[in-house]
């Protein structure tokens, strides 16, 4: 059975409970506590405020069914998402929230507990400018021009500088810009504002704001777990760790797995290899291409990815797929050509496997309104 979910807000279906929940791990009369509705699965979302700019989140849900969601992200905050259990266990990411459309599909059984820290105006606009900094050359490019292109759907025109687009993108008023008409449409998907390179190009930055959980990371987030305090006392203790288990997540992007000339020729490898998604060099010559050898670069991948060459080469092309099916209208054979796959029915099962739905049934979804 699954359950299409559309929402105007992305926990709006949620139903309001308290801090005395029996499900929660501590809890405080200022918190906000959201369940899950009992058609669906069972848990929480905890939100602690801890400054009007600053709110630390516990989630702990698991659905008893699929369930497609389409719903309008928050649009003022980045989020720090630190993850326990579920598609992203045992990793941290970084999550800027520019108010856009996201569809996925979240899967029966399977437990999402993680901690978010976010931040609002006005510290969001240096956390986010911090983080930027802090990217790889070839990942701060991407982040850039993703950002030009959301900065001139929503404000209009182009801005000489990153921390300009990052000043007026987070730091414009609410409302919604002038680029945006004031009805009840949604906002676009980030598929939709960015071109087929540059959709290709996030990629990079996708990888870039994942990294693995580090053992002083999990001893700030058990003590946030467990935290036993109350009132003014409890605020300030979670402060000070949630500020901290940002700061390692900082840090962490500045002590990269590799040397220079290794971390060139893995980026590179996995450059040629985005870029040539219908016909793709063998591992050996891409090796060569890159002056490495086959095991070397497998294990790079596997250290700097996650994943084989192979398994980045098929993320890339469902990647580039996704965007395909939302905005373009190719059919499934087309969109699988397009990407570099000779079967449709060998797509439509990687397509599967990574999204959850088929290729027509994700396409069909997209397209409502």
């Amino acid at each position: 059975m699954m359950t299409s979910l559309r929402s105007n807000q992305d926990y709006d279906w949620l139903l309001p409970s308290g801090p005395d929940n029996p499900q929660l791990l501590h809890s405080d009369r200022t918190d906000r506590v959201l369940i899950c509705p009992p058609s669906l699965g069972q848990g929480y979302r905890q939100e602690i405020p801890l400054r009007d700019d600053l709110t630390l989140v516990i989630i702990d849900y698991t659905f008893h069914q699929d369930v497609i969601a389409d719903v309008v992200g928050a649009g003022d905050r980045i989020e720090f998402e630190f993850h326990l259990a579920g598609p992203h266990a045992d990793y941290s990411l970084c999550i800027p929230c520019f108010g856009l459309r996201q569809l996925g599909l979240r899967r029966a059984g399977n437990r999402v507990f993680k901690v978010e820290v976010f931040f609002k105006r006005p510290t969001l606009v240096s956390y986010a400018q911090d983080f930027m900094e802090r990217l790889s050359p070839l990942a701060h490019r991407a982040a850039h021009h993703i950002l030009e292109s959301i900065y001139r759907h929503q404000v209009g025109g182009t801005s000489p500088s990153t921390a300009g687009m990052i000043q007026r993108v987070f730091a414009a008023p609410a409302a919604s810009p002038p680029a945006m008409p004031t009805t009840l449409t949604p906002p676009p998907s980030l598929e939709q504002i960015l071109t087929d390179a540059l959709y290709n190009e996030s990629t990079v930055l996708g990888y870039a704001t994942r990294s693995p959980l580090t053992p002083a990371m999990r001893q700030l987030l058990e003590q946030i777990l467990s935290c036993s305090y109350q009132g003014a006392i409890r605020r300030h203790y979670l402060t000070q760790k949630a500020l901290k288990l940002v700061d390692l997540r900082l840090n962490a992007l500045l002590q990269p797995p590799f040397n220079e000339a290794e971390m060139y020729c893995i980026t590179q490898a996995a450059t040629l290899l985005r870029t040539q998604l219908t016909h793709p060099p063998s591992l050996a010559a891409l090796a060569r291409q890159v002056g490495t050898n086959r095991l070397t670069l497998t294990q790079g991948f596997h250290t700097l990815y996650g994943t084989t060459p192979f398994g980045y080469l098929r993320n890339c092309r469902l990647h580039q797929a996704r965007r395909l099916l939302m905005v373009s209208e190719l059919s499934v054979a087309e969109v699988a050509a397009a990407v570099g796959y000779t079967s449709r029915s060998r797509f439509a099962t990687a397509f599967r496997q990574k999204v959850g739905l088929n290729p027509k049934a994700f396409q069909m979804q997209a397209w409502q309104t």
